[in-house]
């Protein structure tokens, strides 16, 4: 579970952006022909740009805004490009945004966001919530991205993504953004769903079945199980200074199991999220021994809450609560010298919020909101199982408080203000406050302007901090929180009805930033504040659709993250580039989405620089051959490209080659 070190880096060559402008330039040629032969259109992606655009965002104030009015370059997937697409992770579908990018170990997938993704590091900085329900565990801050997160993918009716610090309304890890995951409802199902799909040459077998409907008595009721069984790939592994290398057949298998269930009755809603997930390792993490069958990781997340809302005041006044609670549970099996091992933790946590929106007063949108969370347990363990005396058991707990309070001032109809601080207490850093402001400016009907600025921290976790296993890890009673300041321009123009462009630049400075350093007293690995890191950074995006259904989405995004005292940080992409196109075919009633990804050369934590690469995806997809009955094909590294990402600090190996050409079958059937 441990953080990347960081390291030096080398420029990129000059050649990066004309590489990455041909496919692009091929796609959007792709694009220009696609309409001229398009079919009916599909519901899937039928909606307009201007609906699109109208979509509203809950996940940036905690309330419903359009996305011109939300103080951040905030993005929506919808449940149509989802399908669109084929994406089975929530890794997958945010890959397509700009300024993300993703890294897998085999055993996590870990979101990089406008440069900065540390190997190993569990997503910490970046804030998932379901339903506004946070998911970040409070052992290792993790926010789940792969397929340990736990909800099904096929539930998903949007998701949210608000980059910048989100500190002002959420506190804790909102420091790179927050990711809203809103999921579907029974009406929307209306009935019953079942779903099965296979994959080789992992050979993987998945399958769903779900139900859902509003009753009579208005109660809406959804419940979901999904299950997941792989093998997994085969590769080749170096494992370094261990002096072993082979192949490791059989050593990357998964399992998964899925639970979601939600009910609702007018102001009154429940959610009930399961997630169980276990990898096992092929990469003999943590140095443990290298080709050992039966070494593994396993993270279970078990969330609830149960939400009210309500309007009172002739409706200028919303008052709206929740109770949520949360486990979490990780453990593991490592073998070192022929003698096994594990560490489990144990996270179980629960709170309240209450809000209270107010529009009584002319021209502002007032919020006032109070977040309370007690970490009943965070504990810690390293089992020796051949010889319990060794076993070495760190019991933690804890709690935050946070009281936020915003400001929506519309000065004139062109112009408007977001003010908001937010004060937030936990036992181990003491008090923090992040403010937020903006001024947002409708310079025409299609035009819009924000100038954005904001601060977000996180306190370091209870792994950080008071993991301490006396031989390889020391603790750090006196770590400090990281703490980030952004600054970032943003401007949308609307060129007709149905294109969209999206300019952003930025800079961050991250202060005390958490690494893995040395103890000078006992000479063991330790958590310690190290330097500042500063960012800036250019995003451009286009968002085209056409009335036949096709839509074309792209993004270029040029990010610059260094240390303020010399040296680039490890696994930050200066280039990504990103393309998605979804189109109807003139063929049995096809859809055809195709994406590719460009991101160019990462820094490796040996100093080496690992080589940049262009990933393709093609999803097939038809509705057309019976009611309810929906056939799909996809096909991931279309061309097979072969290509490394970085490793982590706890690895043997320093890259990791990931997955070849992949082949999909799903069918599902509703009624």
């Amino acid at each position: 579970m441990n953080q990347g070190l960081p390291r030096c880096e080398c420029p990129l060559g000059s050649l990066a952006a004309v590489r990455v402008l041909r496919p692009l330039l091929f796609g959007a040629a792709l694009a220009a022909v696609y309409p001229a032969h398009a079919a009916q259109p599909a519901d899937l992606t039928s909606l307009s740009l201007e609906s699109l655009m109208e979509l509203t965002v809950v996940g940036a104030s905690k309330y419903e805004q359009k996305q011109s009015e939300v103080a951040a370059a905030v993005s929506v997937v919808t449940r149509g490009e989802i399908k669109a697409f084929g994406w089975r992770t929530l890794a997958q579908a945010l890959a397509s945004l700009p300024g993300v990018h993703t890294t897998y170990d085999r055993q996590y997938t870990y979101l990089g966001t406008r440069g900065f993704g540390l190997p190993g590091d569990l997503t910490a900085r970046l804030l998932i919530t379901i339903n506004g329900n946070r998911v970040n565990d409070p052992v290792y801050d993790g926010g789940p991205a792969g397929r340990e997160f736990p909800l099904d993918l096929d539930l998903v009716e949007r998701i949210e993504f608000i980059p910048g610090p989100g500190g002002a309304v959420y506190g804790q890890n909102a420091m790179f953004g927050v990711v809203n995951v809103i999921t579907r409802i029974g009406d929307d199902v209306g009935g019953t769903e079942l779903a099965l799909a296979t994959q080789q040459p992992q050979r993987l077998r998945d399958g769903r079945a779900s139900w859902g409907s509003k009753l009579d008595n208005g109660i809406d009721m959804l419940v979901s199980a999904s299950v997941l069984r792989a093998r997994g790939s085969d590769h080749n592994m170096d494992f370094g200074t261990a002096g072993v290398a082979g192949r490791a057949v059989g050593l990357d298998g998964e399992r998964l199991t899925q639970i979601f269930g939600r009910v609702a009755r007018s102001a009154w809603s429940f959610d009930f999220v399961h997630g169980d997930r276990r990898k096992s390792d092929p990469t003999a993490a943590f140095f443990s021994d290298p080709l050992v069958p039966g070494q593994f990781n396993r993270d279970a997340y078990t969330l609830a809450q149960i939400h009210f809302k309500s309007s009172f005041a002739s409706d200028t006044l919303e008052l709206s609560g929740r109770m949520f609670a949360g486990r979490y549970r990780y453990d593991s099996a490592f073998v070192y010298s022929g003698s096994w091992t594990a560490s489990p933790a144990q996270g179980d946590w629960q709170g309240t919020e209450l809000r209270l929106l107010s529009t009584a007063v002319a021209d502002h949108k007032l919020m006032l909101g109070l977040e309370a969370q007690n970490n009943l347990r965070t504990d810690q363990a390293l089992l020796d199982r051949t010889d319990p005396a060794n076993d070495v058991r760190i019991p933690g707990s804890g709690h935050r408080i946070g009281l936020y309070l915003q400001d929506e001032w519309r000065i004139t109809p062109a112009l408007s203000a977001t003010l908001g601080l937010r004060a937030d207490r936990n036992k181990t850093t003491g008090t923090s406050t992040s403010p937020r402001a903006a001024l947002i400016w409708q310079a025409s009907p299609g035009t819009t302007l924000k100038a954005l600025y904001g601060r977000a921290h996180r306190a370091p976790n209870a792994y950080e901090r008071d993991y301490d296993d006396t031989y390889s890890q020391v603790a750090n009673p006196a770590l400090k929180g990281e703490r980030i300041d952004t600054m970032e321009l943003v401007a949308d123009h609307r060129v007709g009805t149905d294109l969209n462009l999206r300019g952003t630049v930025y800079q961050w400075t991250m202060h005390d930033i958490v690494v893995l350093g040395i103890d000078a007293v006992s000479g063991l690995t330790q958590y310690q504040s190290g330097q500042t890191v500063k960012a800036r950074g250019l995003e451009l995006s286009a968002d085209k659709t056409w009335g036949l259904g096709a839509r074309l989405r792209g993004s270029m995004s040029f990010q610059d993250v260094a240390y303020a005292g010399g040296g680039g940080l490890p696994n930050s992409p200066k280039l990504l580039a990103k393309l998605n196109l979804s189109a109807p075919l003139p063929w049995a009633g096809l859809r055809a989405g195709y994406e590719l990804r460009r991101d160019s050369r990462r820094l490796s934590l040996d100093g080496t620089r690992l080589g940049g690469y262009a990933v393709s995806n093609l999803h097939l997809s038809t509705e057309a051959l019976a009611k309810g009955l929906e056939l799909s094909l996809n096909i991931s590294n279309l061309f097979d490209k072969r290509y490394s990402q970085p490793a982590a600090d706890s690895n043997w190996q320093n890259a990791l080659e990931q997955d070849g050409r992949s082949i999909a079958a799903r069918v599902s059937y509703r009624f």
